[in-house]
């Protein structure tokens, strides 16, 4: 059970020029950890990037349309009014502001959000002034019925 101990710890002494010499290998464990901090940080921050316009969207059980950009959205409140992204516009301006404001010319993919409490005759009203601007891909979002799930 004994041991045998030396003083200075034994072993070979190392040369006064290897002390100082480069490291050639690269420590990864801080960038990970900053990866991994700013991984969580979008994964909570991206919800939050939705549209800001509360609105209580109607169910239905279609299907989910796949986009591989951010489309144009355009809301309906429950009182009527008409929002481009968070910006809200007047009727009449529809057509001129998304004109403006599209990348893709009348191209560009338009997402429709009315509230269910709006008639149907105000979505319309709204999807009208998109198609008088000359846009084709127009698309109504609801969300998913809560027996579809």
């Amino acid at each position: 059970m004994g041991m045998s101990i030396r003083a200075g710890g034994g072993g070979r002494r190392r040369s006064r020029g290897s002390r100082h010499a480069p490291m050639s290998e690269i420590n990864v464990t801080p960038m990970v950890d900053v990866m991994l901090v700013l991984l969580i940080i979008f994964m909570v921050a991206a919800p939050l990037l939705t549209v800001g316009v509360p609105i209580e969207l109607p169910q239905s059980q279609g299907k989910q349309l796949e986009s591989n950009h951010e489309p144009l959205t355009i809301s309906v409140s429950s009182n009527g009014d008409v929002f481009i992204g968070e910006t809200k516009v007047g009727i009449d301006e529809i057509a001129e502001k998304l004109k403006a404001i599209a990348k893709n010319g009348v191209d560009e993919q338009i997402f429709v959000r009315g509230d269910k409490g709006i008639s149907y005759g105000q979505v319309m009203l709204v999807m009208g002034r998109i198609s008088a601007g000359g846009f084709k891909k127009v698309s109504l979002v609801t969300e998913v019925e809560d027996g579809a799930r």
